[in-house]
């Protein structure tokens, strides 16, 4: 039997769910469909980091810019447990950008931001700061970390409270139309289904155009898929600011403290070809980014030190910029609406920060299709979990403990940073750690992987243990084992 939706969402990404929350919460009946785990691909695999963007300066994008510092704002207002202010150190690198050029970015970046919160730009003594002694000034400005897979299930969760259906693991394969009608053929975990969708978006991104033929629909614009890599390596500088380091290509690393104990860095700039949709972190990207590091930094690293790494591919719009870094990171949004025919909405490119602004555009390319849609609401809606007490994260960690002073600290502080206000959901009534059921390690229980499984869509331990969480890091191989046995037959464990 056909399901009938108003608008069908391709891609369980960022955008993807940003799409159907936002077209949810205008009243439309939304039905988003992923072939893999929501955010499985490139936005769990991105640099974790909402910002404007201070090297697009450079490359004089400024409306992107401008757009990014404004939803930055937003996102720390709706999100504040999944995003965070770190301020970003770039060290003085003699022979590479002047001073007077960073402190002219800097002045600008500060003029066009919304700074509620963050801070103005400074320079700061780096002085015994874990470099090399070479490396004693540098620019000090304020942006923010994000945890980009839980953005993602925070964001699905809302589009779902709004009466989307979210549909992970369902592939699109086909779709024709019908007049004013989109006849779509779905696989499931269960077999063919079919939906019938007023109009479809189409958020894949890196297998956009794939969507693009099966709808039968003109390729309009060119896509160049882009990968970037990052490594986890032990913890290489005390403090928890970040640092940007330069290279001689002109490129800039990112390294930042993540998970306690560990520095990521990254990210590379490989471009692919046009039929490779997935990629894979090469030797070449990890001596490439081992090389950025030790130039800087007092403790040098290697191969062998890698602890984790991961790579994304993102799908950009080819501007025909000869440097895969130089590719504009905005986006496009290209409507194809044959006379008296459904409309398919197509998105191209794209980041984390304005991924909410991009939702709006796109329903707002889309409103004549719907003239009865409601209006834009996202900008002031808190995200499931990101309804705080006055005070902050530290303030609603301070009232968990109080309420479940029974458990342990840092867990109260982990499941407060994965789930907000929603971390009462996940452990009832519990008194004791006792209560949580099976103790995985790394603060991860069975309780909350059921959580995971009965309201995140959780279908594997690679959900939990990478997406979910960041557990898997922590693991020993024997443990993320239990987490895969649990998952797959919870019942042997009561």
């Amino acid at each position: 039997m056909s399901t009938q939706a108003d608008l069908l969402v391709v891609g369980g990404g960022i955008n993807g769910v940003g799409i159907a929350r936002d077209a949810a919460g205008r009243g439309l009946r939304v039905t988003l469909v992923e072939r893999d785990d929501l955010g499985s691909a490139t936005s769990s695999a991105s640099s974790k980091l909402v910002h404007g963007g201070l090297r697009y300066l450079e490359q004089f994008e400024l409306r992107l810019v401008a757009e990014a510092l404004a939803e930055r704002e937003v996102l720390l207002r709706t999100a504040p447990h999944l995003v965070r202010p770190m301020r970003f150190v770039m060290p003085r690198a003699p022979g590479l950008r002047p001073g007077w050029m960073i402190r002219t970015g800097l002045f600008l970046y500060d003029c066009m931001a919304h700074r509620d919160t963050l801070p103005a730009s400074d320079t700061i003594d780096l002085s015994g700061a874990g470099l090399k002694p070479e490396y004693d000034l540098g620019y000090r400005y304020a942006d923010c970390w994000v945890d980009d897979a839980r953005l993602v299930i925070a964001t699905a969760l809302d589009a779902a409270e709004h009466g989307a259906i979210v549909m992970p693991r369902t592939a699109f394969s086909a779709a024709t139309r019908e007049h004013d009608r989109w006849r779509v053929s779905l696989r499931t975990p269960a077999g063919t289904d079919e939906i019938t969708a007023r109009a479809i978006v189409n958020a894949a991104g890196p297998w956009v155009l794939d969507v693009l033929k099966q709808a039968r629909e003109p390729e309009r614009a060119r896509v160049r898929l882009v990968q970037g890599s990052h490594i986890v390596v032990p913890r290489l500088y005390a403090g928890d600011h970040a640092y940007i380091l330069q290279n001689e290509d002109r490129r800039v690393v990112f390294a930042y403290p993540y998970e306690g104990e560990y520095t990521l860095i990254g990210t590379t700039e490989v471009e692919l070809k046009p039929d490779v949709q997935t990629g894979s972190v090469t030797v070449q990207e990890i001596d490439y980014l081992c090389r950025a590091a030790n130039r800087y930094f007092l403790r040098q690293i290697g191969p062998d030190d890698v602890r984790w790494s991961y790579c994304g591919v993102r799908a950009l719009v080819d501007d025909g910029a000869q440097n895969p870094s130089a590719v504009t990171r905005d986006y496009r949004l290209q409507l194809d609406t044959p006379h008296d025919g459904a409309p398919l909405l197509t998105v191209f490119g794209g980041k984390i920060t304005t991924y909410r602004r991009l939702a709006e555009r796109a329903l707002e390319r889309l409103a004549p299709c719907f003239p009865n849609m409601g209006r834009s609401w996202t900008a002031n809606a808190q995200l499931p979990g990101g309804s705080f007490p006055d005070g902050g994260l530290e303030a609603l960690r301070t009232a968990l403990s109080s309420r479940y002073p029974g458990l342990p600290d840092a867990l109260i502080a982990a499941l407060a940073g994965r789930h907000g206000t929603y971390a009462t959901e996940v452990l009832g009534n519990a008194a004791a750690v006792g209560d949580l059921g099976v103790p995985f390690g790394a603060n991860l229980y069975a309780r909350e992987v059921d959580y995971f499984v009965r309201r995140e869509w959780a279908r594997s331990a690679e959900d939990v243990l990478w997406r979910r969480t960041k557990a898997g890091l922590h693991l020993t191989p024997e443990q993320r084992a239990r987490v895969e046995s649990y998952v797959r037959n919870p019942s042997a464990y009561a």
